[in-house]
């Protein structure tokens, strides 16, 4: 049913791999079916940029109608139906679709199957999806650090050597880590967007199943087990352009109301933010002298009250 998709995934990848032998790479080498697999990753993420800064510019909205929704979790906290209608109510009038938020992330999800279905065939010796068979015994004898990029770490030790790797130890031990590199950076990944929400919707009753998410992000490892490996350098690259792209935007376009909170610590570090000690001195106010006149001495006869 997507073999459609299997064959634009495998084309794309046989066409990069192309250009990279017309530049002189080795068209065997691990280096040349590697960089392929990453510009097919960066090429799929140029496409996904729109439809994630469309994701950021969705979460700015829902966080400004949260003091609305928040309000209506309080009125119908009794009646879920009625807060779900009136929510999406407020997300309608507001132009705010909460399927963005997970969008990009589920349009990469066919691509990455689309790879694992392509590798899959390599590895079986089938030429299909745009792979010739010269092509395919390629693909299959070119290792990356000593791993064939259509091995997976629960392959046998006689299907490591039909692959071409030359100590299956080593192979297994670098797919063993290249598992471990693709359950941190998707860590990484989780945390960094979960923290912006976090700062955005503190009240969001879906943040502490986030965090549960995040926590399991390293058991990904897990399944790179069963993965090729060209799959995992896939997921690696996808997840470190993820980082670098979040942080550029992110820094770019603040959250509503960080920009408010950091002109209101600035302000702050103006009047009452200055070190003691650093206070500008008043100039004290010049009091009015005060004259103090001396009574006169007077004459005895009239302090006596004149008498003779």
């Amino acid at each position: 049913m997507l073999d459609w998709l299997y064959n634009i995934v495998g084309h794309v990848l046989v066409w990069i791999h192309a250009g990279l032998t017309a530049v002189g790479l080795n068209p065997e080498s691990g280096w040349a079916w590697g960089l392929s697999i990453v510009l097919l990753t960066v090429v799929m993420r140029l496409l996904l940029v729109p439809l994630f800064v469309k994701q950021m510019n969705t979460q700015r909205k829902m966080q400004e109608v949260q003091p609305k929704i928040a309000k209506l979790r309080e009125r119908y906290k009794h009646d879920k139906e009625r807060l779900q209608r009136e929510s999406m109510k407020i997300y309608q009038e507001s132009g705010t679709n909460p399927i963005m938020g997970c969008l990009p992330l589920l349009l990469q999800m066919p691509v990455f199957f689309a790879l694992f279905n392509v590798l899959r065939n390599v590895a079986e010796g089938n030429a299909r999806f745009g792979f010739d068979e010269q092509l395919v015994e390629q693909a299959r004898e070119a290792q990356i650090f000593a791993a064939p990029i259509a091995a997976q770490f629960n392959s046998s030790e006689q299907e490591l050597a039909a692959l071409g790797a030359s100590d299956p130890i080593i192979a297994k031990v670098v797919i063993a880590i290249a598992c471990v590199t693709m359950g941190l950076t998707t860590f990484l990944t989780m945390r960094q967007s979960i923290k912006r929400s976090m700062a955005q919707q503190p009240d969001n009753p879906m943040m502490q199943t986030q965090k549960i998410m995040m926590y399991m992000a390293p058991l990904f490892g897990l399944f790179g087990l069963m993965m090729p490996v060209g799959v995992l350098v896939y997921w690696v690259t996808s997840n470190v352009w993820t980082m670098g792209q979040q942080h550029i935007l992110y820094r770019n376009q603040p959250a509503p109301g960080e920009e408010e909170k950091a002109k209101d610590n600035g302000s702050a570090k103006g009047m009452l933010g200055r070190k003691k000690g650093t206070e500008p001195e008043l100039e004290p106010k010049e009091q009015p002298k005060i004259e103090r006149k001396q009574p006169k001495k007077q004459p005895r006869s009239k302090r006596t009250g004149g008498g003779s």
